[in-house]
């Protein structure tokens, strides 16, 4: 096997690093976080660092990158206190993915790719249409990692709308159905087939 020490690490080549470092932990989620200014302006960004907090309350949360530099997923986040996670499929990709280019504010995403925003009830963050899986977010708390100047950003699920198709007699939600993707470091997007499901698991006697 091929090893790297912190030592090696720190001296690769920048893109290599990045490379490497942002696939070594395994498969992400994949996801456009739609928000929207005071003024009105539409935002849609993807992130592959949303992760699971809580289910009671329903608390979901991602990372956001260190703000020595405008972001516009954020500040409108803080300004708001509402967003919206929408999974990224197979029909979206390279729209999804164009999102990550640094635009000016008054631009919005939704404008120069072929994502299409909608509302729902009185949500004012935008949805994107199609995704099978939309979920309406509420900020609650922050937390700053002091290892690298991101930030934890912690909200509550106000909303959650999913295609029937995709949802199980038990709750689950079966993401395969739906076609969506998964992250592999930051450009790699893969589709998933459900393997199997096992039950909750107690110690043996």
């Amino acid at each position: 096997m091929k090893q790297f020490s912190l030592k090696d690490i720190d001296a690769l080549e920048k893109l290599y690093r990045i490379n490497l470092i942002n696939s070594c932990s395994g498969f992400k989620s994949a996801n456009l976080i739609g928000s929207i200014s005071k003024k009105g302006e539409e935002n849609v960004a993807v992130f592959s660092s949303v992760t699971h907090i809580g289910s009671h309350p329903p608390l979901l949360g991602f990372f956001c990158r260190p703000t020595t530099v405008t972001r516009h997923t954020y500040e409108n986040i803080k300004k708001t206190g509402v967003f919206t996670l929408n999974h990224i499929h197979t029909s979206i990709i390279e729209a999804a993915h164009h999102t990550s280019a640094k635009y000016d504010r008054e631009i919005s995403e939704f404008d120069m790719t072929s994502l299409t925003s909608e509302y729902k009830e009185n949500c004012i963050a935008p949805f994107v249409k199609d995704c099978p899986v939309q979920i309406e977010m509420e900020f609650k708390e922050e937390y700053p990692i002091k290892a690298n100047d991101t930030i934890l950003v912690i909200a509550e699920i106000k909303q959650l709308y999913i295609n029937e198709a995709l949802l199980e007699e038990d709750g689950f939600i079966n993401l395969s159905k739906g076609n969506v993707v998964a992250i592999n470091g930051l450009d790699a997007y893969n589709t998933t087939v459900l393997k199997q499901r096992l039950e909750y698991q107690r110690p043996k006697k």
